[in-house]
């Protein structure tokens, strides 16, 4: 299950909600992702930085994805 399959299921919105909501929002949405991250590197002392920057990088990648696609899974 991919990382929006699985916030739209926490949330429960349609994938077209969702998709509207990534293209509405992915700036905010991505802010939240570095806070997110920034917070975790604090907790684990910079230890997981690279891991955590990482992470980050894919989550706000499958949001622009997400977005772009209009919610659905595309070509995959």
């Amino acid at each position: 299950m991919s990382f929006m399959d699985t916030l739209k299921g926490k949330l429960g919105m349609s994938k077209d909600k969702a998709g509207d909501l990534a293209r509405e929002h992915g700036d905010k949405i991505d802010s939240g992702i570095d806070k997110a991250g920034q917070a975790a590197d604090s907790r684990t002392g910079g230890k997981y930085g690279q891991q955590i920057d990482r992470g980050a990088d894919r989550a706000k990648g499958a949001v622009d994805d997400y977005g772009n696609q209009g919610g659905g899974q595309g070509s995959r």
